[in-house]
């Protein structure tokens, strides 16, 4: 060692300022020099150690003033949030739909300087919502998609060298485990819809838990709409809990049966209605009831099962060529353009066809009107061929949570949802019960 080089000791000290990434490939070095000294190798090393700390500084240099949208609910849990994730290793946040807790959290974690050292790895269930988040949390923080912000998916890798906050379906964070098995590209991660408990996200909280003893240094944040937040936290050894309201708007609830009226006599006075009958009905009842208060045509969000009944519904609403009327299907298998045109501002009214996704996992932005089908896709199994699928089945009995959580969560002052259902007793304009059971229980 020659005088001008820093003695062994504090360059341990100083292995904070280099990435995560290279902190055990350089300490391991260091030992080793420490052992058999040799000049040319240690400066080899300080080379190493001083360009992994230029990216750490250029990191910090890249993150620009963080802005937030006051009528955010978790505007006003901040400091709150901030405070926790300083003192403790874990946080467990519950936030209702339209709370923004997924655009904001990524803002707040690199306001407090996470992201540097590391990148911020933020799960989503699906890939449509990795996308779309990226999108959002890029437009807000101003910048382009896939430099400060970016997003992989499988077959996609839209982020940089310089990413600092990184969107992804928990599979591709799962699959990553195999390769870094202690997650040191990584300084924060945040595992969004947790209630979902899917197995990806399961394994996830499972070796995370493992994990965090031997990464002191790493911050996790699980989040979700609807939790049992006292076993996560009692999972996380006690971890702080913090809670964040959604806001609400005032939805007017329509039940429109599937099932032909009768008269007194017990005769039908016309056929049952098929779902996608039932969606045409419910749209010209928007459309006459518009037309009635003298409002304009609004944005309208159909729940649907799954992909097929989304593209027989589409043609049959092609087909019966609404005026100033776009379709919109949403589900995974199209391309991230295609997917994209749902936040894109029209003329006249968008008809958008998703499944429960646009519940759970994203917001549509101007959706005014939700049609609820009533049906659900559930897992069965013919024992005879040997085959299992997801066949479409109505639901037992009305339950518009589905609607209600869309419409709520959308940024508007007045919505009413309609919800298509097949229930022989109730009257035509009868109100539904509130004592029925979510649809995700169902």
């Amino acid at each position: 060692m020659t005088e001008t080089t820093p003695a062994f000791s504090s360059l341990l000290k100083n292995l904070d300022q280099a990435l995560i990434a290279d902190r055990h490939r350089l300490r391991r070095q260091l030992h080793e020099l420490q052992k058999q000294p040799d000049e040319a190798r240690q400066a080899q090393w300080l080379e190493r150690f001083r360009a992994s700390c230029a990216k750490v500084e250029a990191r910090r240099q890249s993150v620009p003033v963080m802005r937030y949208d006051e009528a955010l609910p978790i505007a006003a849990k901040r400091d709150e949030i901030k405070a926790a994730l300083e003192k403790h290793q874990v946080l467990v946040l519950a936030g209702e739909t339209g709370s923004g807790k997924t655009t904001q959290l990524p803002k707040i974690c690199l306001e407090i300087g996470r992201g540097v050292h590391g990148l911020i790895g933020h799960t989503q269930p699906r890939r449509l919502a990795a996308r779309s988040v990226a999108t959002r949390v890029a437009e807000e923080i101003g910048t382009p998609l896939g430099e400060l912000v970016g997003y992989q998916v499988r077959f996609e890798d839209h982020s940089t060298e310089g990413t600092l906050v990184k969107l992804m379906t928990d599979g591709i964070l799962l699959a990553e485990t195999q390769h870094d098995r202690f997650l040191e590209r990584y300084d924060t991660i945040i595992v969004d819809e947790a209630h979902e408990r899917s197995l990806n996200i399961d394994f996830l909280l499972g070796y995370l838990k493992t994990l965090l003893p031997r990464r002191p240094d790493l911050k996790v944040i699980i989040t979700s709409a609807t939790i049992d937040l006292e076993r996560f936290s009692k999972h996380f050894d006690d971890a702080p809990i913090v809670e964040v309201s959604g806001r609400t708007y005032p939805v007017d609830l329509w039940y429109r049966p599937l099932a032909a009226e009768t008269d007194e006599d017990g005769n039908r006075v016309e056929d049952d209605l098929t779902v996608d009958q039932g969606i045409l009905a419910a749209l010209g009842e928007i459309e006459a009831h518009e037309k009635q208060v003298g409002k304009r045509p609004g944005d309208v969000l159909v729940f649907l099962p799954g992909e097929r009944e989304i593209r027989d519904a589409a043609e049959v609403l092609r087909k019966a060529n609404l005026r100033h009327t776009e379709v919109l299907p949403l589900y995974a298998r199209l391309t991230p353009a295609e997917q994209q045109k749902i936040f894109r501002p029209m003329p006249g009214r968008k008809i958008v066809l998703a499944t429960n996704v646009a519940e759970t996992s994203l917001t549509v932005p101007g959706i005014r009107y939700v049609i609820d089908s009533g049906t659900r896709a559930s897992a069965a199994t013919a024992t005879a061929p040997r085959s299992s699928g997801c066949p479409s089945k109505p639901l037992p009995r009305p339950a518009p949570t589905s609607a209600r959580a869309a419409a709520d969560g959308s940024s508007r002052a007045s919505a009413f949802a309609c919800t298509a259902r097949r229930i022989s007793s109730a009257g035509r304009n009868s109100p539904i019960r509130k004592s029925c059971a979510p649809t995700w229980r169902q």
